[in-house]
């Protein structure tokens, strides 16, 4: 069975961004890092993680219709 998820990722991270983001299927119980080297996103390229709205860790699994955001560190003065 698979589960689709929405994704966005932000700032430099967008090239990873796919073309069905708004639908990625997924298998059930995949983590959100198992998501990020699916997406070949340099590991050290991700700073903040949210599933729903919420924050959240490498280890979280993802489920049928979540909504990931991913960012990258930020750098400003």
């Amino acid at each position: 069975m698979t589960a689709t998820i929405r994704i966005k990722l932000f700032a430099t991270l967008k090239a990873h961004e796919p073309e069905n983001a708004a639908a990625y299927p997924i298998a059930p119980a995949t983590t959100v890092s198992e998501l990020v080297e699916r997406l070949a996103v340099p590991g050290d390229m991700v700073k903040l993680i949210f599933v729903n709205s919420r924050r959240a860790a490498l280890d979280t699994p993802l489920k049928d219709g979540d909504k990931v955001g991913i960012f990258p560190p930020v750098g400003g003065g």
